[in-house]
């Protein structure tokens, strides 16, 4: 018999909807098309060296469709899924999840004790694996300008660059 989740764990990170999901394409170039052109998703990033490009999902940072070349996801074969939560959640979703016995994780995979912030969109996101290795990811768009010049930086990092400089 399979295990059966609780619903009532006290300390969950609360999940608002389905934020981010990802496809492989046989042709990234001919799906780039279909989903700009006939489904009329407004394209929010491309990246050629990676054979990948995003799609915003309704009104840009509400939700994000990743297109990869077979091949080129940087996932494998796991899927890759991501959660709209508040942004208090994200940050406090490695005490979290660590309070349930799961591992956080950074934008890189590896073991994190704050989220990621990923500056072209901009937004906070803490990673995990559910049990079949499929990464799941806990999203906060954040109100701020985009930084893609900042690429993927921890959220203290964030913070940092976003302060103001002080003056001498």
């Amino acid at each position: 018999m399979g295990r059966v989740w609780s619903l009532g764990m006290p300390d969950h990170v609360p999940v608002r909807g389905l934020f981010e999901t990802h496809l492989t394409v046989a042709d990234l170039e001919r799906s780039v098309a279909f989903y700009r052109d006939v489904i009329r998703l407004p394209l929010a990033l491309e990246i050629p060296e990676r054979n990948a490009a995003f799609f915003w999902v309704g009104e840009p940072g509400r939700g994000l469709l990743g297109l990869w070349s077979l091949g080129s996801a940087p996932l494998g074969m796991t899927l890759h899924l991501a959660f709209d939560v508040a942004l208090e959640d994200v940050l406090d979703a490695p005490r979290r999840l660590r309070a349930q016995g799961i591992v956080p994780l950074s934008f890189f995979a590896v073991e994190a004790d704050e989220p990621s912030v990923i500056g072209w969109m901009p937004a906070a996101a803490v990673y995990l694996r559910d049990p079949d290795g499929h990464m799941l990811e806990y999203l906060a768009m954040l109100d701020e300008e985009p930084r893609p010049e900042a690429g993927i930086v921890t959220w203290s990092e964030w913070v940092t660059l976003r302060a103001p400089a002080s003056s001498p």
